[in-house]
């Protein structure tokens, strides 16, 4: 019989509160790289502890009891404290840095060239950035913040700024050999145009092709490139028609390397700065004030 004064095991609060949190014990053995069995086994252990369940079994799936709520919500206030305590500290010992998350064409093509821009309106702010392929976890591991395009709804873990609409568009180079051409016609000529195209976004194409009454997968693919930034970075080199989103592609529009001769449309895709649910650092409201403006201006 465990003492009054001693808490559970760590391991098994930790499999409770992402079992509960993602409401499935695969998935939250995927979040804690761990097999479904460990993350069963933590479950029982918690159980065996409080002497009473706190999941029922309904059909192939689990269902929190009422104990299990409570203790759901506790958990999640606990760990939220951890999270943002953690957090605070390793700044301070990063010399107060916050980390901020974004894909690396959004680094690329358009936070690089912010940077000086960003130091002077923000002069306070210590600004991380971090690099990634993939959409932050729900947990946004590492980070103080992430910057994302994305669509509704959101992990119920995240604070959200919402910043400005997303908008995509094809562009190419006015090197671009049949450019002139395809300039003379509506959007229905590029169902003749071998269109470059990336693996990181397989539904831009379609989701321009629908909002311009083409079919969605009537355009013959050319060249496939693996990230954004190559795909865009091809355009300019004039090697045929990519698909884009606008502020990732507003500079080179506005120095003459791009055009869009057929404007940019909206996703239903949204920018948003997330943080960790519960955060009260400053600086992010203020970045997200920073961000919201110049994406906006982007878009223009």
């Amino acid at each position: 019989m465990p003492h009054p004064s001693e808490l559970p095991p760590l391991n098994a609060l930790r499999a409770f509160e992402a079992t509960a949190r993602l409401e499935s014990v695969s998935q939250a053995a995927h979040e804690l790289f761990v097999t479904h069995g460990a993350v069963s086994r933590q479950l029982r252990i918690l159980e065996d502890y409080l002497g009473q369940p706190v999941f029922e079994r309904r059909g192939r799936g689990l269902v929190l009891t009422g104990n299990g709520r409570e203790l759901r919500d506790a958990v999640a206030t606990a760990f939220d404290t951890l999270r943002a305590t953690s957090r605070r500290l390793q700044r301070t010992a990063r010399s107060e840095a916050l980390v901020l998350g974004c894909p690396g064409s959004v680094l690329a093509r358009w936070m690089i060239p912010r940077l000086e821009t960003l130091r002077r309106d923000l002069p306070q702010m210590n600004l991380h950035l971090s690099a990634n392929e993939q959409p932050p976890n729900a947990a946004l591991s590492g980070l103080d913040a992430a910057l994302v395009a994305a669509a509704p709804p959101w992990p119920g873990q995240w604070q959200v700024h919402e910043l400005a609409s997303e908008r995509i568009g094809p562009v190419m180079s006015p090197q671009y050999a049949q450019e002139r051409d395809l300039l003379e016609h509506d959007p229905r000529v590029l169902l003749d145009e071998a269109v470059l195209h990336t693996a990181s976004r397989p539904q831009a194409w379609p989701a321009w092709c629908r909002a311009h009454g083409l079919p969605a997968g009537a355009l013959p693919m050319g060249q496939s490139f693996e990230h954004l930034y190559y795909l865009t970075e091809a355009a300019v080199a004039g090697l045929g028609v990519a698909i884009a989103p606008q502020q990732l592609v507003a500079d080179d529009i506005a120095a003459g390397r791009l055009v869009a001769p057929w404007g940019f449309s909206e996703t239903g895709g949204i920018w948003v700065l997330c943080a960790p649910r519960g955060s009260s650092d400053p600086n992010i409201p203020a970045l997200a004030h920073w961000l919201r403006a110049q994406l906006n201006a982007d878009s223009t």
